[in-house]
């Protein structure tokens, strides 16, 4: 009772902040990017392509769009952000559309090579020379013995009865959904607060390990975390914000025991494979840089070449290490990992979300990272490498 009606108070004093929050809410809700940049006809394309022995390109098809790009783009530019009076929180919502906005570029051009490969540049940004070199150095490092719980023998079925038994540890419900169109074993869809699992594929023991700290300690935490924020951009999320979390989900592998150098090469070989188009590669040169060069197995090396040329050119994947390598770096400084869960945020506002804490705008975390209690990592190569990122 109380709770409410601090809400009605904050809606009556911020209530032109509300309304063009609720509105905003209402037009990003249509822009997923990963429900439209996921190929629906990935095994088909990779049989053909090894089957001509990694010469031919694939040619992926992908969803038909939902909505009107030049419509919404519009709507986002009608709303009155000159009605919020305070200065701080005006400019969060502009970065906020202009984010958006150049999201929804990013999803009308799938499928259209150089043009979607240039948007995509400008959502998530190309490698910089420190993390190839951070990339490089992860790979010199040489394959560790194969540890037992690395052989994929657990259906996807079994992964399901895994994650509802991890998912028992959080107060919030866990919604298993079968997928077949997915680049990933397993990921969340926020807008649907589901994990959605790989239907006919395979897991090693590590692997769940991995992905139930991953999706269901970071990605389901900051989902159920940010729908209890009085704003919605928490659940949307902040600009820039696939960096952070993804460091995020990666540190908690981390910390759960369950990150080995394999998954930290995976990394690695998936900033080579971003820094790849920016070099002009093709998807059978980015594969022959990763399969021949590197000598990583064709079926990963096919999985991180399609995640990096999905849609035409997608660098989102190069956040993950230095997501991990700057997470790792404020874990280091033992600055608390908390506010970073409130929702789908960035660590460069972070004092944006502290002003917004202040105002009663934002509230602090109900769900926290299991994982982030006590380090379990035994793997003095990984802590010597984390120690050693640029």
């Amino acid at each position: 009772m109380i709770q409410e009606r601090e809400t009605t108070h904050l809606r009556k004093e911020y209530n032109e902040i509300f309304e063009i929050d609720a509105n905003l809410d209402r037009l990003v809700k249509k822009i997923e990017l990963l429900n439209y940049v996921n190929p629906l006809n990935i095994e088909t394309e990779k049989h053909r392509f090894f089957t001509s022995k990694f010469t031919a390109d694939p040619s992926f098809h992908y969803p038909k769009l939902k909505f009107n790009p030049y419509k919404l783009h519009r709507l986002f530019f009608t709303l009155r952000l000159e009605r919020i009076k305070d200065e701080r929180i005006r400019k969060l919502y502009q970065e906020v559309i202009y984010y958006y906005s150049n999201m929804i570029q990013c999803i009308e051009t799938i499928g259209t090579s150089k043009s979607f490969h240039y948007n995509s540049l400008r959502v998530f940004g190309t490698p910089t020379e420190k993390d190839v070199q951070n990339a490089r150095f992860i790979l010199h490092f040489p394959d560790e013995p194969v540890a037992t719980g690395m052989e994929k023998i657990y259906t996807a079925e079994e992964a399901k009865s895994y994650f509802e038994d991890f998912g028992k540890q959080y107060e919030f419900p866990l919604n298993i959904k079968f997928a077949t169109h997915l680049s990933a074993e397993a990921m969340v869809s926020n807008s649907a607060k589901a994990l959605l699992i790989k239907r006919n594929t395979k897991f090693s023991k590590n692997q769940l390990l991995t992905l139930a700290n991953h999706e269901i300690s970071v990605h389901l935490v900051t989902t159920f975390n940010a729908a209890i924020q009085p704003l919605q951009i928490f659940s949307n999320g902040l600009p820039n914000n696939v960096e952070t979390q993804e460091g995020l989900a990666v540190f908690s592998e981390y910390m759960s025991g369950a990150l080995t150098l394999k998954r930290l090469k995976e990394l690695a070989y998936r900033v080579l494979a971003s820094d790849s188009l920016i070099k002009g590669y093709s998807f059978a040169d980015t594969f022959d840089l990763i399969h021949n060069q590197y000598k990583l197995n064709r079926e990963e090396a096919f999985t991180i070449t399609l995640r990096a040329h999905r849609g035409g050119g997608f660098t989102k994947d190069r956040l993950y290490l230095s997501g991990l390598r700057k997470i790792y770096k404020r874990y280091l400084k033992e600055d608390s990992m908390d506010i970073m869960l409130t929702g789908k945020v960035t660590l460069e506002f972070e004092e944006s979300i502290k002003y917004l804490q202040h105002l009663g705008l934002a509230t602090t975390i109900t769900h926290h990272n299991l994982a982030y209690q006590q380090n379990l990592n035994t793997n003095t190569t990984l802590d010597f490498i984390l120690n050693n990122l640029k």
